[in-house]
């Protein structure tokens, strides 16, 4: 793929938003990549910008992951075997998704979403419990939602964090301030399994991977400030998760839909 110079300017302005919202709400890097790259920056083959934008999630997550983890939120005990299930669900997926014709693709992702930012919205005003760690209690349910969110992950093409952050809140009753910086462990496994798999195919445009990467640095890292201060306000990092998810998944079926 030949870019030009409004396409890197797009890339790397794009790549910025991505690096913020994987650093304020752990996930919504895909969310956003996808998009951003058929809709602004113009990549017209729908697999090509999902394997791409899973290079860019991967590395951007792994940046801010690095920033939370200075900040001692990070749960790693959960975290790692969570994501070390996720990687088999995540190359599954991503075979089964590669199958599916890409616009329809898109379609049900939105609608995915839709469904992820209700229920964030219904669980706004509960605490959690900042000090969890893996246990045979929670273990069952960190795997078996780890190896789904994976499974989710590849399909769609996504790093998966808009999944990953409900479902370790679900399993493990972490805030969200906890989930946000844990899911970044699984977000960058599931990112680099998925774009492996897409990168083989021949499905990943490099070139424009790294101009998302390095506008995603100064993102994330504003991003994961927001992060903190919002933790302190109950529910409304939970609204702006939802909020970002609702806002992104409507744009995309109504691009679809006038696209029919």
């Amino acid at each position: 793929m030949i870019i030009s110079a409004i396409q890197a300017v797009l890339a790397v302005g794009s790549g910025a938003l991505v690096g913020f919202s994987l650093g304020l709400i752990g996930g919504g890097g895909s969310i956003l990549a996808v998009p951003l790259m058929v809709y602004v920056v113009g990549v017209t083959d729908a697999h090509l910008a999902i394997g791409t934008s899973a290079i860019a999630v991967a590395a951007n997550a792994a940046i801010n992951l690095w920033h939370h983890a200075r900040g001692s939120t990070v749960r790693w005990s959960v975290a790692i075997p969570f994501a070390a299930a996720g990687i088999a669900g995540a190359l599954v997926g991503a075979v089964f998704g590669k199958l599916l014709d890409g616009r329809k693709l898109l379609e049900l992702f939105a609608l995915l979403m839709l469904v992820i930012a209700a229920l964030m919205l219904k669980t706004r005003a509960r605490a959690g419990v900042g000090d969890v760690s893996i246990s045979r209690g929670n273990m069952p349910a960190v795997l078996g939602l780890g190896l789904t969110t994976g499974v989710l992950s590849g399909f769609f093409g996504i790093g998966g964090g808009f999944l990953i952050v409900p479902a370790l809140m679900l399993a493990t009753g972490m805030p969200i301030i906890n989930a946000v910086s844990s899911s970044l462990v699984a977000v960058t496994a599931f990112g680099l399994s998925t774009a492996a798999s897409y990168a083989w195919s021949g499905l990943v445009s490099w070139q424009l991977a790294g101009l998302f990467i390095g506008g995603g640095v100064a993102g994330g890292l504003l991003g994961t400030r927001l992060a903190r201060l919002l933790s302190g306000q109950r529910g409304a990092l939970n609204v702006v998760f939802a909020s970002v998810i609702i806002l992104v998944a409507l744009y995309m079926l109504m691009r679809n839909l006038f696209a029919s």
